[in-house]
């Protein structure tokens, strides 16, 4: 499942992105807060988390459609 390009299209374009903006919405609004170090963790990891994530989907996808249109 995790191969399909159209899957990989979603994962990459779609849901990790706005995970990562929510991510970095809720830390700073935890910064701000006065929660500092929650919010500092929340911001730098998982958002960058998210961030990756969404670039190692972009790039799975890439490397599928490529393999997808060899065997065509």
């Amino acid at each position: 499942m995790l191969k399909k390009p159209e899957t990989l299209f979603v994962l990459g374009y779609m849901l990790l992105p706005l995970l990562a903006l929510l991510s970095a919405i809720v830390g700073l609004t935890m910064i701000l807060g006065g929660n500092k170090i929650a919010g500092a963790i929340v911001l730098v990891v998982v958002t960058q988390v998210f961030a990756f994530g969404a670039f190692f989907a972009l790039r799975a996808r890439k490397a599928a459609v490529l393999e997808e249109s060899r065997r065509s």
